[in-house]
């Protein structure tokens, strides 16, 4: 924890999956204070109220609204920017809002940052940034471009560092799909599949605190940190909360909802052609070339010979595997005392 010894911590959404689970990792440790930034105050006032430790303190703001980033920002030396808008169903029908939220609001959070003179602000994104079809998965890449590029254009000498982590599907996080289906085997529902066959990610809240905070002990300006990370159908999860909660509630396919890829990538081909292998993580560089095009060098011929890390060719977990991991989630351990 050395690294945050007597710093301050700002987390944006920090009434998040996130937020909560960076503070049980940290508050026990030597930092001197973490600040907890969200619009939403109901959220805010619970968690004061199961915290209620000094070292905590609650900003009520939105990114929109850059005065009341600005507030929060003051003396801090670390930021973790996890707001967003993240459902992918709710921002195919308001595209404007996830571009307010995830693409200006960050563009808010990082120019406060940089204004404040922060020593690191790491971004977190998504798998749904690498080739995007939906609009969270746009806003999100948009948003992955802004913090790029604004650590691109900061000198050596700059006083921050701006870097992007993006990562998959984190289990059991606020608005993913293992609560929903807990909830419909204790209530003896059918678990409702979009498709069985689709695959995702499978990481749990652990691996994405693990993967920002590498992100913020090796990243220089303008690098994406990406977890390698493994995956598995959605059949395999349902079989495998079936086998764990001894349920014979039925599996009802119900078709792919709005903008929902049938796998996901992690790492576009075009990154993998650049990227550096760091055994647990891929990093990504950012792009330093300018707009002087004239000068441009010869294009990278790897980007024919690599191929895209998505969610259909890492290691697939089977049902005994699924269950080891999901094992490891406090709302199921908890349920079962295991």
């Amino acid at each position: 924890m050395s690294l945050f010894s007597k710093k301050i911590l700002l987390i944006t959404g920090g009434t998040g999956s996130f937020g909560n689970m960076v503070l049980k990792r940290f508050l026990d440790s030597d930092i001197k204070e973490i600040r907890i930034f969200s619009r939403d105050e109901k959220k805010q006032d619970d968690m004061r109220h199961l915290i209620q430790n000094p070292k905590v303190k609650f900003y009520i703001g939105d990114v929109r609204d850059k005065f009341s980033v600005d507030n929060a920002m003051s003396d801090v030396d670390f930021v973790f920017h996890a707001a967003a808008l993240k459902q992918v169903p709710s921002c195919e029908f308001f595209p404007m809002q996830a571009v307010l939220t995830n693409v200006l609001g960050t563009n808010n959070v990082i120019e406060s940052a940089v204004q404040h003179g922060v020593k690191n602000i790491v971004v977190l994104s998504t798998d749904k940034a690498a080739y995007p079809i939906n609009a969270m998965g746009i806003s999100k890449a948009m948003m992955e471009k802004v913090a790029i590029a604004k650590g691109r254009s900061l000198t050596l000498n700059s006083n921050t560092t701006i870097c992007c982590t993006r990562y998959g599907n984190v289990m059991a996080s606020r608005g993913s799909v293992i609560p929903l289906w807990i909830e419909q085997i204790k209530n003896g529902k059918a678990i409702t599949i979009t498709d069985p066959n689709m695959t995702r990610f499978m990481m749990t809240l652990e691996d994405a605190v693990d993967l920002v905070v590498y992100a913020f002990q090796n990243g220089k300006n303008g690098d994406l940190f990406v977890q390698k990370a493994p995956a598995a159908t959605l059949l395999t999860l349902a079989e495998a909360l079936k086998d764990l909660y001894k349920s014979d509630s039925e599996i009802r396919i119900i078709g792919t909802r709005h903008g929902e890829k049938v796998y996901e990538t992690l790492v576009t081909r075009e990154e993998m052609a650049k990227s550096e292998d760091m055994e647990d993580y891929y990093r990504i560089p950012c792009d330093a070339r300018d707009l002087n095009y004239d000068n441009l060098e010869r294009g990278n011929e790897k980007i024919t010979q690599v191929h895209d890390y998505h969610s259909h060719n890492t290691k697939l977990l089977n049902v005994e595997e699924m269950k080891q991991l999901l094992l490891k989630l406090e709302i199921i351990s908890n349920d079962l005392q295991v």
